[in-house]
Order: C-alpha cells, then structure tokens, then sequence
C-alpha cells in the first residue's frame, strides 16, 4: 500500500486570457492618471479689462436678458444662477432668485446667489455703473457692448470661452450666421428701401446707424433713414416728413409700452409708409436687444420689405 503523500497534486499553470490584457492596460493608466483639474479661463471684455477666472462659470447672473438667450443657445441654462425682472425664466428650468432691474441691480440679492461670473451689456451709463460696484466687492463681472453681428458673434465667442463651452459657442455663432446667409440670399441686389424705426413714440426717437436695428435693417436688405452715427436719436416729426422713409416699424415693449401703429396717427398720414401700407408694429425684445434673438427680427423685417408671406 502506498503512503498518501500531504502535497497538492501539481498543477499546470494557468494560460493567461488573451482579453485580459487590455483591460489590465486600461485599469493601470486610470489609476495612474491624476484627476484632471479645472482649468482658468480669460477674455478680455469690451472696456478692455481682463476678466480671469479660476475655473469655467457655473453661476452666472446675466443682466442683461440676451444673455439668457446666449445662455439657452449653448445649453447652459442650468448654469443661470439668478434673473433681472424683466427676464423670465429659461425655458425648461426651474425659477431662480430676481436681483433687481438691469440698470439697479440688487446688490445683496446677487451677492447672496453667490455667483461666480456676472455678465452685463453695456450702452447705458447706470448699467456700467452698476456692473462696476459689482466688480468693486470683487465679483467677476464682463462687460458686452453689441452694435452689429459680428460683434454678436464676438461676444458668444467670449461667454464660451468663460463657460468652458467653446464648441457650443461656435455652434451657436455657424447657426445664426447660416440663416443671416438665407436672408441675404432671397434679398438680392435691388434697390434698398429706406427704414424708419420708432424707439418711442411721444417725443419722437429713432434708431440711430450705431445701433443694432441699423444692423437688423441692413441685413434684411434695407437702409436706415437715420443715418446719425448714435444708438437713439431724438427728431422732430418735420425731420421724421422730410426723411419720407418707404418702410417705419414702431416697436412695442417696455421702452415704448403706449405704441401705436404710425398709420393711426394723423400727423403722418403724409409719409410713404404710411400712404403705401408698410407702416408696422415689431417686438421690442427682437428687434432692440442684441442677441440671437436679433437674427429673428433680421428675418421677420426681410420679409415685410419683400412682402412675401411668414
């Protein structure tokens, strides 16, 4: 009888999986590789100050409603930490806190929303001032001033340098510039129509050529009759007669609540749009407040100048 040997019968060694050793490979390099950490981002901002973060913005409080729309066209609306009271809620987000007006924010209440990017467009004197005693408590704070598209352009180039968001922004700039490239596409080379557009009515204002109207009413392939190198100019109606424009829009807002089509005022039965049945009432929001919104409004005049049908 045999003595039973106490060892372990002798095994062959096992063959390692050939799939084994890709998923090892990878397992190593993510343990080895330390998590990424968040990068700084600059820009320099249309007062020529250099606005420098630590990280991209998560909390943002744009003043200035087409902010928003910057915002909503890159997908960032969950980063909007607070809202002027003029400016509703992004579609498909919760409501956040109201910090006051666009020109009188509330000091505290965006203190209190903790922010860490606040974003302001500029034109107004108490707008910039507000923004600036906001920088003064040492709050990030950009300062935008939009007079045409590409300065548009610009400004969503910047916001998505300052969200981390650059492809977004670009996205966001090709698509608005493809549908402006529609629009001058079906305005031809033809004669421009000249067109006057009502800021307020009462003690008469106009759109200057150094606003952003001027440049609505260029790309949808008119001329501005107010050719004064000025956002607002105040006229006297014997200025508004002799300009004898061929299209007027009056807007309808905040600016100008009372607006009533310029064919209900006798005082201008004589003008040509008025004569002619191109005397319109347009969106304030659209139409005065540079954004994307503003491509819209490029649109719509395009075709109330050619006629053709929404």
């Amino acid at each position: 009888m045999k003595p039973i040997s106490s060892s372990s019968p002798t095994r062959a060694p096992a063959r390692p999986r050939p799939w084994l050793f890709p998923v090892l490979a990878l397992a190593l390099c993510l343990y080895n590789v330390a998590p990424a950490r968040a990068h700084s981002v600059a820009i320099t901002d249309d007062l020529g100050r250099e606005v420098r973060l630590a990280a991209p913005a998560q909390r943002i409080v744009p003043l200035y409603g087409a902010f928003i729309d910057i915002l909503a066209g890159m997908d960032l609306t969950g980063r909007i930490a607070a809202r002027t009271e003029a400016d509703a809620t992004a579609p498909g987000q919760p409501d956040v806190p109201v910090i006051g007006t666009h020109m009188r924010p509330n000091l505290e209440r965006v203190l209190a929303v903790k922010p860490d990017l606040i974003l302001q467009m500029d034109g107004r004197g108490e707008a910039r001032e507000a923004a600036e005693q906001l920088a003064a408590l040492g709050l990030p704070v950009a300062i935008f001033s939009v007079s045409d598209f590409p300065g548009l352009f610009e400004t969503i180039r910047r916001v998505g340098v300052l969200t981390g968001s650059e492809a977004a922004a670009a996205a966001l700039s090709e698509s608005l510039g493809r549908r402006l490239a529609v629009v001058a596409e079906g305005t031809g080379a033809g004669a421009r129509p000249t067109v006057f557009f009502e800021a307020r009515s009462g003690s008469l204002l106009a759109a200057g050529s150094g606003s952003m109207v001027a440049a609505v009413i260029i790309a949808a392939g008119g001329t501005n009759a107010v050719t004064t190198e000025k956002k607002l100019v105040r006229l006297s109606d014997e200025e508004l007669l002799r300009l004898a424009p061929a299209v007027c829009l009056t807007q309808r807002g905040p600016m100008n609540p009372e607006a009533r089509p310029m064919a209900e005022r006798p005082e201008y039965a004589a003008l040509p749009c008025v004569r002619d049945g191109r005397a319109f009432l347009v969106d304030e929001w659209r139409f005065s407040r540079p954004g994307p919104a503003s491509v819209e409004a490029v649109e719509e005049l395009a075709k109330l100048l050619t006629g053709r049908p929404s």
